[in-house]
């Protein structure tokens, strides 16, 4: 059996209930050593209460965990050495230094003096952090505070790491940062479980997807296949000539590539959307309108909204657990 066919976290039936809402519903989940799993779902959905259930933050009602070979129930101890956890906001003590947040968080893990002032200065020197170690965390930027939030979980050398939409609120270039850090990490050995509900974000960095709604999977698969179920991507095309949007849109229809269904004319914005599957499909819709004289204005591609994709999986929009959580709990 070989690295990756193990799985680092193994999940069946869990359940958890505030009052009468069940904010997990019976999830199973599987996710493979030194691999990404993204779980999707709107806010509400039961994603947080799933990480906190599988950090030992909670107990479960009813089901079955195990992580990095722990049972999240039996042995929380053991388990809590082997993870760590990046939540939704940075949780560093803004009164202390950067340098002594990641000091402190070494020695509540047993590390030694000496090995937790070389992991806080390892950690500061990896996250770009060196300079600004001193100072308190109160000065830092939200984007700072994130990473020194991912350096702190990274103390320990966990085996299994849960981030809980570790980008949100994030400008794009702290966003991509935090992206590259993931995949050096996962690179390294690392077991990844990120929570989010940005399709790009899961795109970017998750080899395999699971969807939940109301504390329930709904779908669950690579991410090529749950494109396919929303229609993957939407070529974008504005043609030079607003008189050669019907032509263009014709000549898609017409032309049978392979795998393209379809192509639709929205004369309002001078634009052709074209639902493709995959980047073969793009080349070939602009290689058709290239070699047909189509001059273009303007192209793009929009990846599918959440809301599309739970459309397309359960018919319905997406929806939320039932507010009657308690807001520090419901996620």
């Amino acid at each position: 059996m070989t690295r990756n066919d193990k799985n680092a976290v193994e999940v069946r039936g869990l359940v958890k209930h505030y009052g009468e809402t069940k904010a997990l519903d019976g999830v199973d989940l599987d996710v493979r050593e030194g691999t990404v799993l993204g779980v999707l779902g709107p806010n509400g959905a039961g994603k947080t209460t799933l990480v906190r259930c599988l950090s030992t933050l909670i107990t479960p009602d009813a089901g079955h965990a195990t992580v990095a070979g722990f049972d999240v129930v039996r042995q929380p101890r053991q388990l809590r050495r082997t993870i760590g956890l990046t939540g939704q906001y940075a949780s560093v003590d803004e009164k202390l230094s950067g340098w002594e947040n990641l000091y402190m968080i070494g020695r509540l893990l047993d590390l030694s003096r000496k090995d937790a002032r070389r992991r806080a200065d390892e950690m500061l020197e990896r996250f770009s952090l060196t300079e600004a170690g001193k100072r308190p965390v109160s000065t830092y930027s939200g984007g700072m505070r994130r990473r020194l939030d991912l350096a702190a979980s990274m103390i320990g050398q966990p085996a299994v790491l849960y981030l809980d939409e570790p980008t949100t609120g994030l400008d794009p270039r702290t966003r991509n940062e935090v992206w590259d850090e993931v995949q050096r990490m996962v690179a390294e050995g690392v077991t990844v479980l990120l929570t989010t509900q940005y399709m790009e974000e899961a795109e970017q960095l998750a080899s395999a997807l699971t969807v939940i709604d109301r504390g329930r999977v709904i779908a669950e698969g690579r991410i090529d296949e749950l494109k396919a179920k929303v229609g993957g991507r939407t070529l974008r095309i504005r043609p030079a000539d607003p008189e050669q949007l019907a032509p263009m849109a014709t000549a898609v229809r017409e032309a049978g590539l392979d795998g393209v269904s379809g192509a639709q004319a929205v004369p309002d914005e001078g634009t052709l959307y074209v639902p493709i599957l995959s980047d073969e499909q793009l080349t070939a819709v602009v290689g058709l309108l290239g070699a047909r004289g189509f001059a273009i204005a303007d192209i793009g591609t929009d990846l599918p909204s959440l809301d599309e994709v739970f459309l397309a999986i359960t018919g319905q929009k997406t929806t939320s657990v039932d507010e009657t959580i308690p807001q520090e709990v419901a996620a």
